[in-house]
């Protein structure tokens, strides 16, 4: 059964009326460099680490001035540390020398940075610049595929059939709420169905019921 998008979306609204992005963030630069920290981390463990991170280093020039084995220290306790530290700092010099010591905001100039891929291109151009766009992390495909927003085993694909099923102008706020609904109620081992606001909408509790 094909599910109305935007019904499903002006509930989840209702219901997250202040869903938005939970990293913490003063600018682009800032932004990038938390969702790339992001990746197998929570956003409570990643504002913890750029609280004290963006403190001393501000820029892509302050972080250039330091060493991958002191970044690596700063953010010891995020995941993968030292890969990103790694990443971040080659995507900091190709800023520098590219891109003048500011973020892009073109998709294809963010995804050509280090360690950037497609979800946290589309995170950056939709909170940081304005740009429309849903950003497909683990909760928005889990979510969107269980409701019947999109129907796909992968996230390029799911990413497109929710930008086809869903207005341009809500692209951004269906990002939010999906993921809100994710952490929330619509968990990956035990969604809470009995409490769920879409639940008469959701081919997930359709197939549990019957």
């Amino acid at each position: 059964m094909e599910v109305d998008a935007k019904k499903v979306l002006s509930i989840l609204d209702k219901t997250y009326p202040n869903a938005g992005s939970e990293l913490k963030f003063k600018n682009p630069f800032e932004l990038l460099v938390a969702v790339m920290l992001s990746a197998q981390s929570t956003d409570k463990t990643v504002n913890k680490v750029t609280q004290k991170l963006f403190e001393q280093y501000k820029t892509p020039y302050d972080f250039l001035n330091i060493t991958q084995d002191k970044l690596e220290q700063e953010i010891k306790i995020i995941g993968i540390y030292r890969n990103k530290a790694k990443n971040i700092l080659s995507a900091c010099r190709k800023i520098v020398e590219k891109f003048g010591g500011q973020v892009p905001n073109r998709m294809e100039d963010l995804m050509s940075l280090p360690g950037v891929g497609r979800k946290t291109a589309d995170v950056v151009l939709s909170n940081a610049f304005g740009i429309p766009a849903i950003a497909v992390d683990t909760h928005v495909f889990r979510v969107s595929n269980r409701i019947g927003l999109s129907d796909s085993k992968n996230v390029l694909d799911t990413e497109k059939q929710l930008m086809k099923a869903i207005p341009k102008d809500m692209w951004s706020k269906a990002h939010h709420l999906l993921i809100w609904h994710g952490r929330r109620i619509c968990s990956a081992r035990k969604p809470k169905c009995d409490i769920c606001p879409v639940a008469e909408y959701c081919n997930f509790r359709k197939g549990k019921d019957t």
